[in-house]
């Protein structure tokens, strides 16, 4: 028996390899299916099922590329309607895998036909359970996600209820594999872990703790922030269907030349820059997005982008087909093309560019103590609260678009986030309408608090 996680920081997902005497599953597979196809080949295996856990929302599944590429049926649980060819399991149902099982659990809570997968081993013992988005470490996903069709409390009831009667009854020893670790909004406090034992998760996640329904409800419903936008859009797509990823990767991948670009641009398209925030900052093509590859590019597209406007690339060259995927893996195909030869070639061509002005953390005290500036602390205000800068204001990266208007024209601003990826994002925004009155902090918080600049608690910590 073999078993792998296969996981991607860039969305915080999970999915997973199983293979047992030659005959190989794949549990929510990323868009493209490439790299199953070829494990299983290095392996001479067979990929023989491709098992969903529910209709993702935070990103588009390969299980449809790849059931077609590789011969594989498509298992959903049950009340999965989807307009496309699947498998829709009873509960109990047990699919062999060489000389093991996966038996369905129908676990509705999270969306109606969240399911998890037990695998019970060539002993017959019940080795290990995907749970998709019903149990994560430290965590269960989030009840809020049907768009109206039911509300949280309701989905949340029966959360309960599938925890109760269908994850807590099982040994202590049988091991956790979740869809998603820490940094995924399809929950809101996982643990920095990316799988665990139910004995664990019994002792450590609060909604694994005995406490009535009611408890439970406001428990897990409380402290829920906005989902992504894109997350309903995703949903819809993996229930209907979609283009295949060749499909997008041919279409989308153009070349337009710095003419072509610019009249893009004039359309209407949004100018996405897939950069580090160190090569952005230096020079960038004015009105551009900044969301590097190297953090959590998906997520932060999906957060700062509406998923149904076009968008023109400005990449590392080389990078270009990279960047094309990955936003495909969260459903953003609208991509008219990406600048020739890069911001070197728009540069080359006389074209004018803007930058960012970035300091040093040791710095900022020499604009902290004059009364222009105020800091601008991105973070979330759950980090912000736990410390921040005295006299700091917050505005978390995900709101800083609608609420730029809160700024004062008359004062300066000093930027920052945790690390310097957000606050660069956050610095595009400020620059694309027209606020020139800032300075970034390289280093973020994580260099800020190293320095000797007073910071303080939100009072709400301290109660």
């Amino acid at each position: 028996m073999h078993i792998e996680q296969l996981y991607t920081n860039c969305l915080a997902e999970a999915a997973y390899y199983i293979e047992s005497d030659g005959v190989a599953a794949v549990i929510d597979p990323l868009r493209e299916p490439e790299p199953y196809l070829e494990k299983a080949a290095s392996r001479n295996a067979t990929i023989k099922y491709v098992f969903e856990t529910h209709f993702h929302a935070d990103f588009i599944s390969g299980h449809l590329d790849l059931a077609k590429k590789s011969g594989a049926a498509i298992i959903y649980g049950p009340e999965a309607n989807t307009a496309y060819t699947v498998i829709n399991a009873t509960d109990g149902q047990e699919f062999n895998i060489g000389k093991i099982k996966i038996r369905v659990l129908h676990t509705p809570g999270h969306t109606l036909e969240s399911t998890c997968y037990l695998l019970i081993d060539e002993q017959g013992k019940e080795h290990c359970i995907f749970t998709g988005d019903t149990l994560f470490v430290g965590d269960v996903g989030r009840p809020d996600l049907l768009d109206g069709l039911m509300t949280k409390e309701a989905l949340a009831s029966k959360m309960y209820d599938s925890l109760n009667e269908k994850i807590k009854p099982l040994a202590d020893d049988v091991i956790v594999y979740p869809a998603h670790g820490p940094g995924s909004a399809c929950g809101k406090s996982m643990g920095k872990e990316t799988f665990s034992t139910i004995g664990i998760q019994k002792q450590t996640n609060y909604a694994l703790q005995e406490m009535t329904r009611e408890a439970f409800i406001a428990a897990v419903t409380d402290g829920l922030t906005q989902p992504p936008p894109y997350f309903f859009e995703d949903a819809r797509i993996n229930k209907n269907g979609y283009t295949s990823i060749d499909e997008v990767i041919a279409k989308n991948t153009k070349a337009l030349s710095v003419a072509a670009f610019k009249a893009e641009v004039e359309n209407g398209a949004i100018i996405l820059d897939t950069r580090v925030a160190d090569n952005f900052e230096k020079g960038f093509v004015p009105g551009s997005l900044n969301i590097g590859l190297n953090g959590m590019f998906a997520v932060w597209v999906g957060t700062l982008v509406d998923i149904h406007l076009p968008l023109v690339l400005v990449t590392v060259q080389g990078k270009e087909e990279e960047s094309i995927i990955r936003l495909a893996r969260v459903g953003y195909e609208q991509v008219i093309g990406y600048l020739e030869g890069g911001i070197e070639n728009w540069l080359n061509k006389g074209e004018e560019i803007d930058t960012v002005t970035t300091i040093q953390a040791e710095q900022m005290s020499q604009f902290y103590n004059n009364s222009d500036y105020v800091v601008l602390d991105v973070r979330k205000p759950s980090e912000f609260d736990t410390e921040h800068v005295v006299n700091a204001i917050n505005i978390q990266l995900s709101e800083i678009d609608e609420r730029a208007g809160e700024l004062d024209n008359t004062k300066k601003y000093i930027v920052h986030c945790a690390a310097g990826y957000r606050s660069m994002m956050a610095a595009s925004i400020l620059k694309e309408k027209g606020f020139d009155n800032f300075v970034n902090v390289a280093g973020g918080w994580g260099s800020i608090k190293k320095t000797s600049l007073p910071t303080e608690a939100s009072v709400a910590t301290l109660i």
